[in-house]
């Protein structure tokens, strides 16, 4: 135990001394700019928040259905859920301005591509496609996110951020009446994340880790009544709300 403290402390004083170690400063005048622009690369993740109907009986337009010769009455508690995060990607322009000394308002409109696969409690059976484990859905979103940065003071050639604020997304992925589960085109989420701001020779690079938590409801309809399409998939649920863990590269 003695051994992992003494580790901490000298490393804490370590840290300590190359914080207050003067240095060449780069970019002197560039929070000066009072605009500002860029690009952004980032890995993302997509997720969703879900609520379920109680029982299937609790959703008016379920009827019965037969999945894998199993008979999927009212009183079936089905459930869904993401079985593991999968990596997308998200390109970007930033467009900075700055408000005050630690204040500035940002716009990141860009394009991400990522996929969840939504597991359910009982076999997926899609006409066509096949009977699978899970049923993918692939999303492309126009991303308009307007966010406010609050910077701390500069330190040499570092700055630590809060980033927050509020995004509109389009999905533009093709969708089709066939489709077990739908999602609506048009979305709003509100972002909060952390970054680091280090100021290089030639430019600024910002790492920041951000969260974008959906608000509206993208449910959409599940296939037609006329459809060979099982609807219990859609019909298990009540809610889906769009959520999104984004690791950017902002260079600037």
């Amino acid at each position: 135990m003695k051994r992992y403290f003494y580790i901490l402390f000298f490393l804490t004083i370590g840290l300590n001394t190359l914080a207050q170690r003067q240095m060449v400063r780069n970019l002197t005048t560039f929070d000066d700019k009072r605009l500002h622009f860029g690009f952004t690369l980032a890995l993302n993740a997509l997720d969703f928040d879900i609520d379920h109907y109680q029982t299937m009986d609790e959703n008016p337009n379920f009827l019965d259905e037969t999945i894998w010769g199993e008979n999927i009455d009212g009183n079936r508690q089905i459930r869904a859920d993401i079985s593991t995060l999968t990596p997308g990607f998200t390109v970007g322009i930033v467009t900075n301005l700055r408000m005050t000394e630690y204040l500035d308002l940002r716009f990141l409109p860009g394009m991400s591509f990522g996929e969840r696969k939504l597991v359910y409690n009982i076999p997926v059976e899609d006409n066509n496609s096949g009977d699978t484990d899970f049923y993918s859905i692939k999303s492309t979103f126009l991303d308009f996110p307007l966010l406010v940065k609050y910077k701390s003071k500069r330190m040499n050639n570092q700055r630590p951020y809060l980033i927050g604020g509020v995004a509109y997304r389009i999905d533009i992925s093709k969708t089709g009446q066939e489709d077990l589960v739908r999602l609506k085109p048009f979305s709003s989420s509100v972002e909060v994340g952390v970054g680091w701001d280090s100021y290089l020779q030639f430019f600024r690079l910002s790492t920041e880790l951000k969260f974008s938590f959906g608000l509206s409801n993208v449910l959409d309809e599940g296939p037609k009544l006329t459809s060979s399409q099982p609807k219990v998939y859609t019909n298990a649920l009540s809610k889906l709300t769009s959520n999104m863990f984004i690791f950017s590269f902002h260079f600037e």
